[in-house]
């Protein structure tokens, strides 16, 4: 990934979601020849010089400092996301520092057991490339049958766009893959080097029209909670608040857990689908 281009095409997109009238300064003169904030408009807004910023803008400053960061993250309205990823891709350095080479993802056998244990919640870790690293039973019922899969293909960026019964599973396929779209890119952001993430980017791109469009948005979102509406073949419709948990020793690998609510159809389906579950394991 060039970081000078993807520092560049990334503020050039935040500032095309502002107007002048949005952050109450007078727009400068003449006609508009792109949407959202000139440049000028912008480096008046952060504090900074015109050139400054456009320097910044074009990846040619060295040892840009957190003020003027965080003074160009204000200016440009960017969420706490947005913000880790402006300082990566200006800043790859300072962050190569903190943050240790990428190397092969492994799930301990604490962590397997763990996802074994929690019997009627379904429950998968994911790593930084959205590779679905172990899983139990109940959400490969509830998903899919991850072991069925070659190795390359346990990544949910592949499934959701490249997997016609996976993505019939979400009520709000776009939003899914909206939203695993912007993860891929926050990671691409954190590992620009790593050749992995650059294939699958490759990959999806040639292969998914909708990636490609998605993945020029630029928008990056890291995983947290919120509520999944799935219609499951044998069960019919789930409601599924989902929560996030990161190993503290491994950040890049995160615990994802699908709850119900208690005495909800959900649960009934999610009841019956956890029992199918287990009679056909017993059939293999």
């Amino acid at each position: 990934m060039d970081k000078r281009a993807e520092l560049s095409e990334f503020l050039r997109s935040r500032r095309a979601r502002l107007q002048p009238e949005d952050v109450g300064i007078r727009p400068f003169g003449g006609r508009r020849r792109v949407p959202g904030l000139r440049r000028e408009e912008l480096a008046q807004l952060a504090g900074v010089s015109v050139d400054y910023y456009v320097r910044l803008e074009q990846g040619r400053t060295r040892n840009v400092s957190e003020e003027v960061l965080d003074a160009v993250a204000r200016a440009l309205r960017l969420d706490h996301d947005e913000r880790a990823h402006l300082r990566n891709l200006a800043r790859p350095k300072a962050t190569a520092r903190r943050r240790p080479a990428p190397r092969p993802e492994r799930v301990r056998p604490g962590l397997r057991r763990l996802l074994e244990m929690a019997d009627g919640v379904p429950a998968y870790i994911i790593g930084r490339r959205c590779d679905v690293l172990g899983w139990n039973r109940i959400a490969a019922a509830l998903f899919t049958d991850f072991g069925a899969l070659p190795p390359a293909e346990r990544n949910w960026a592949r499934l959701i766009f490249l997997n016609e019964d996976v993505q019939a599973l979400f009520d709000d396929w776009t939003y899914k893959a909206k939203e695993t779209v912007a993860y891929l890119r926050l990671k691409a952001g954190e590992y620009p080097g790593d050749p992995e993430i650059a294939a699958l980017v490759g990959e999806l791109s040639v292969r998914s029209e909708d990636f490609r469009r998605w993945w020029a948005d630029h928008n990056v979102r890291d995983k947290g909670h919120g509520r999944k509406h799935v219609h499951h073949p044998l069960v019919g419709a789930i409601a599924l608040d989902y929560e996030t948990l990161r190993l503290p020793d491994d950040p890049d690998q995160a615990l994802v857990t699908y709850t119900v609510e208690a005495g909800s159809e959900s649960e009934t389906a999610l009841r019956l689908l956890s029992g199918w579950g287990v009679k056909d394991a017993e059939m293999r």
